[in-house]
Parts: C-alpha cells; sequence; structure tokens
C-alpha cells in the first residue's frame, strides 16, 4: 500500500481555533494511505522581496517542509470575505522567490469551517484563485464549506455529528483518490 505524505496548513493563527479542530479531525477521518502533519506559518515574518536574495533560516524550514510533503491541504477561516493574512504571507513565502514556487505541481485541497451559513465559501474561492496562479492541481469536488456549531468536534478531534463525520471521510477518502491521479499524471521529483 503506498502511502503519501499530507502537509496541511491552518489558517488561523489561534490557538482556540475551530479550523484547528477541523483539521484535527481530518487527520483522524484520514485514510491509512494518506499521513498528514501540520506545517506551522505563525513564526514566518512578513514576506518581502528583500529576503529573496537570502531567506531567513524559518523560511527555508517551511519551503523544506512543503518540499518533503506530496500534497498540501488548507484548513482555512474566512477573514474579511478572504482568506487570512497570515495564510496569504505564507502562500507569497512559498511562492517566491521566482522559479522557486514550492507549490508547482504540488496537488492540494481547499477546506475550512466558520459559524457563518456559508462556511468559508468566499475565502475558498479566493485561496483557489492564488493556487491557480501558483501552478498547484487543486481538488475541485468534493467543496467542503462546514458550519461549525459548538460541540461539532471535540477539543480531541472527534466529530460527534454522524453525518458530518461521514462527509468529512468521503472528504478525504477523495482526496487520496485526487493525489494519486495528480500523482500518476505528474510524478514527483526525487
Amino acid at each position: 500500500m503506498a502511502t503519501y505524505q499530507v502537509g496541511y496548513f491552518v489558517g488561523s493563527l489561534s490557538s482556540t481555533s475551530i479550523n484547528r479542530l477541523l483539521a484535527q479531525a481530518l487527520v483522524k477521518l484520514a485514510p491509512p494511505e494518506l499521513v498528514l502533519r501540520e506545517i506551522p506559518i505563525k513564526d514566518l515574518p512578513l514576506y518581502s522581496q528583500d529576503y529573496d536574495a537570502d531567506y531567513p533560516p524559518v523560511a527555508r524550514s517551511f519551503k523544506q517542509a512543503i518540499a518533503d510533503v506530496d500534497a498540501i491541504l488548507f484548513v482555512t477561516p474566512e477573514y474579511n470575505r478572504s482568506i487570512p493574512g497570515g495564510l496569504k504571507n505564507a502562500i507569497d513565502w512559498a511562492s517566491r522567490p521566482w522559479g522557486t514556487n514550492s507549490f508547482a505541481q504540488k496537488p492540494s485541497a481547499v477546506i475550512g469551517t466558520s459559524p457563518g451559513a456559508i462556511g468559508t465559501a468566499i475565502a475558498q474561492q479566493s485561496l483557489r484563485g492564488v493556487l491557480c496562479f501558483c501552478n498547484s492541481p487543486l481538488m475541485n469536488q468534493v467543496e467542503a464549506y462546514i458550519q461549525f456549531k459548538p460541540g461539532l468536534i471535540t477539543a480531541e478531534g472527534e466529530v460527534t455529528d454522524e453525518g458530518t463525520k461521514k462527509f468529512l471521510q468521503n472528504y478525504m477518502t477523495e482526496l487520496h483518490a485526487f493525489i494519486v491521479r495528480v500523482l500518476t499524471v505528474l510524478p514527483r521529483k526525487t
């Protein structure tokens, strides 16, 4: 059985993020062929082109963490009808300097939760545009905009609603199938 390493970003920097809870649930619900690990974004300084000649160690480690995985999963809230600034900053670090885009030909997927009825639909649409520009093959189906209600996901990452749990398991199964398809056509360079 082939396994795939999936790095995930949590778009919120908050220690009490409901998207962090969602990420923990996705780790538990993933099929055994997917091994998920967080790629932290909170320690990155604000990106500036001034760094392009000599990336700081934290940014080099960040880019290496992306290089070390087969795919990326974005788990993000919606801030002001878009993606959080910290997540956009991380994407800027990963995609620069020109010619060293960490997302090029790397399968990616987007999911998020918020208390609002439309989940994170607008943030995800914004993020999809950025990822398309970064040449990252993007899982377009299944879309997942999760409306968060208190108690939906426990502190241990257990999903308490059976319908939501089945939906998220299916999402992770579809992510696995998508990664296999992309990497069959675009094998990773080793």
